[in-house]
């Protein structure tokens, strides 16, 4: 390890078994986490060539993408027509396999991204993989995390390796605060807008600066799971007490002396001051309005109060792409989205179903009620983030406001045929993606914080959060 080097570099290079004239990696990977879409399917291929988990301990599968939200649902209900050979056939090929399953039924229960930190599943320095591309998410702990299809998954359980050409260092900078209103969610569709969708292809993102310091966990979740959406390979944040406070005495995270000697190690993972990136990236957030998508890829974002772009005004190479955009999302150039009426609004997913995002959107809505016109709906994250709402009292506001309240999955987010908003449905949603018919057939949907979801409810038109009985400060 060269003096200056990046933390991508140094986690690279921990988990680096060997390298070959290809120029790829060979890689030690210490957890490898599945869920019902794609981890049966990788389980059962394994045993089909007669080959066994070589380390089940560190594997761990949850139920959580195509799982049922419907409150008091059934052990093997899906939203999913035929959804319920998926789980099945999960589950025994998790009990045959001897690998850590999180069932529908258990306490423990969430999306994966959602249920891994909360388990003290993932920690600093630690290699991680799933096939799910927001695995990214698990970078804002300080560990190397990605997202890897089906057949790679089907490797890493036989051998505890991947191969994997090592990509280049991106740093991104957030310079300046958070202010009231505005949450990571805002911040990382206003860094998509201005470096493009494709801007980190290639690359591993550190987040790093004032902004990122000043985030809880949850926020910074929230950064890195954004980070596929602008084609990063992973992104990574340097973990410090916040992260350590985070863990401790989690399921799953050291304790006693081994503890002692992971805080040890932890405290050291960091990007060197001298370390060059490849590529730099600075936002400031102090001016920042609370964001919102326009389009259909979450680059086509901007302030809520700006008015949206003139054809003629884009570069030329993204014209073409923003006409059929605003064409689906039947919106005219020049107009502003705010007070454009909205029949659907959605809180949750891997990217902002966590408690403090649901708290956020309380705030907003306690004593409110959600327009009559709208389908409220909140999905928690996970078990644990629905209980504490429940406990807290969040859970009764968003009731007596008006939302539909869920058992924890990945469902509104993405549509696998199950239940959905009505076709044409304009939806204000929490969650990462906003490709057409993402949330369901010819439904449009405009990503935004938990807090715009919660005041574009009430009003039932696209509303500033800011604007909306106050905001939670940050």
């Amino acid at each position: 390890m060269t003096p200056s080097s990046t933390l991508f570099d140094k986690l690279w290079q921990e988990h680096c078994i060997q390298s070959d004239a290809s120029g790829e990696d060979l890689l030690l990977i210490d957890r490898i986490l599945l869920h019902e879409r794609t981890g049966a399917v990788a389980l059962e291929a394994l045993r089909e060539k007669g080959r066994e988990v070589k380390t089940p301990a560190h594997v761990f599968c949850t139920m959580d993408h195509i799982v049922s939200n419907r409150p008091g649902r059934t052990r093997n209900e899906a939203r999913t027509p035929g959804g319920d050979v998926f789980i099945s056939s999960t589950r025994e090929s998790a009990a045959r396999s001897g690998v850590t399953l999180i069932d529908i039924d258990d306490a423990r229960q969430g999306i994966v991204h959602v249920m891994a930190p909360e388990l003290g599943i993932v920690q600093p320095g630690v290699s991680i993989v799933c096939p799910d591309s927001h695995t990214c998410s698990l970078g804002a702990f300080g560990a190397l995390a990605w997202g890897i299809g089906s057949s790679a998954a089907e490797h890493a359980l036989a051998t505890q390796t991947l191969k994997q050409k090592k990509p280049a260092n991106m740093r991104v900078t957030l310079k300046g605060g958070l202010h009231p209103g505005v949450y990571a969610k805002d911040i990382v569709l206003a860094l998509i807008a201005q470096i493009g969708a494709g801007a980190a292809a290639n690359h591993a993102v550190e987040f790093t600066g004032g902004g990122v310091r000043q985030m809880s966990m949850e926020g910074r979740m929230t950064l890195c799971n954004m980070a596929v959406e602008f084609a990063a390979f992973t992104a990574l944040i340097a973990p410090d007490e916040k992260t350590f406070e985070y863990l401790a005495g989690r399921e799953f995270a050291p304790t006693g002396a081994q503890l002692d000697d992971a805080l040890s190690w932890w405290r050291d993972l960091a990007s060197d001051e001298e370390a060059v990136f490849d590529k730099n990236i600075t936002l400031d957030t102090d001016a920042l309005a609370p964001q919102i998508s326009w389009g259909v890829s979450p680059e086509q974002s901007g302030g809520i109060d700006q008015t949206l772009p003139f054809i003629a005004d884009l570069p030329a190479e993204k014209r073409k792409a923003a006409e059929n955009a605003l064409a689906y999302m039947e919106l005219q150039p020049g107009q502003r989205l705010l007070g454009e009426a909205v029949d659907g609004a959605f809180i949750g997913s891997c990217t902002n179903g966590r408690i403090e995002d649901l708290r956020a959107a309380a705030y907003i809505l306690k004593g409110n009620q959600v327009s009559p016109d709208v389908k409220a709906i909140c999905v928690p994250g996970s078990q644990a983030v629905k209980r504490q709402a429940e406990a807290e009292g969040v859970a009764e506001i968003f009731k007596q406001a008006g939302f539909e309240w869920g058992e924890p999955g990945c469902g509104y987010c993405f549509y696998a045929g199950g239940d959905t908003f009505a076709p044409g449905a304009r939806v204000v949603s929490s969650t990462n993606r906003n490709f057409e018919g993402r949330q369901g057939p010819g439904v449009r949907t405009h990503l935004c914080s938990p807090a715009t979801v919660a005041a574009s409810a009430i009003e039932g038109v696209i509303a500033d959060p800011r604007e909306a009985g106050g905001v939670r400060p940050v």
